[in-house]
């Protein structure tokens, strides 16, 4: 598995956190200094805490352990469905629905509805009308829609991977409240204590969240057969050394309005 390089996070803009006065006070190990009203995280830690997920990741995979990737804010959702697709896990990047955890059985309900929907030559159209199948029609787009990438997932994930701690909090709540582990991308607006391994990274930059769960697949992947990859070390000097460079184009394109 290739490790993720400092330069390559350093150029998605990894490093920028919140403007400072909406940081969470548990985030401060992993702030390395503030410029121009806004916290800059430390991607020496980025970097560990990306390692020690990748290796959780592996042994969750080495065991047969099943995934669920969740990514449902608008950044999130194209990255997280084509990794999980890649490595073969499951996903959700559509709203979340309260209880698809801590209410698994009705949810396994509900795809077992849409699976007869979805039959080829089910009885379940016929003597109908036009007008009562249309209704079926749109209750199977529906149930397709909203379990998109946990259609086939029979049993509790072993592990939940989350792209924006703060914004999947109730996904994060109901893993806690059954024992599963969770890695999620944590940004400074968010308390890390909530979550298994969190990994401190700028949570809006779409070039981010594609190199972190990107690595977390090959991960999966790794274990699995796929391919390895390089080292790499560089200094947090190099942030400070970029942040005083960089225009502040560079933080607004990365992070949404505030």
């Amino acid at each position: 598995m290739a490790d993720v390089k400092f330069k390559d996070l350093l150029g998605s803009g990894a490093h920028f956190g919140h403007v400072t006065h909406k940081w969470n006070p548990n985030f401060k190990p992993y702030i390395l200094s503030e410029k121009n009203g806004v916290h800059i995280i430390d991607l020496e830690s980025t970097i560990r805490s990306i390692q020690e997920a990748s290796s959780f990741v592996k042994k969750i995979v080495s065991k047969n352990g099943e995934i669920l990737f969740v990514g449902t804010k608008k950044q999130a959702q194209d990255i997280v469905q084509q990794e999980a697709d890649r490595c073969s896990m499951f996903y959700i990047v559509e709203r979340w629905l309260g209880g698809t955890l801590t209410n698994f059985s009705t949810i396994k309900k509900s795809i077992k509805r849409l699976k007869l929907l979805e039959k080829e030559g089910s009885n379940l159209y016929e003597n109908m009308t036009k007008k009562e199948t249309q209704m079926l029609n749109r209750e199977k787009l529906k149930l397709a829609d909203q379990h998109r990438g946990i259609k086939d997932m029979r049993r509790l994930p072993d592990l939940v991977i989350v792209v924006d701690a703060q914004y999947e909090d109730t996904a994060i709540k109901e893993a806690k409240r059954l024992d599963i582990p969770v890695i999620a991308i944590v940004d400074s607006n968010t308390d890390p204590s909530k979550v298994t391994y969190p990994i401190p990274a700028n949570d809006d930059s779409m070039r981010t969240i594609n190199l972190i769960i990107s690595t977390l697949a090959d991960a999966v992947l790794e274990v699995r057969g796929g391919k390895s990859g390089n080292d790499s070390k560089d200094s947090n000097k190099e942030i400070i050394q970029d942040t005083n460079n960089s225009s502040s184009g560079m933080y607004e394109s990365s992070k949404e309005e505030e």
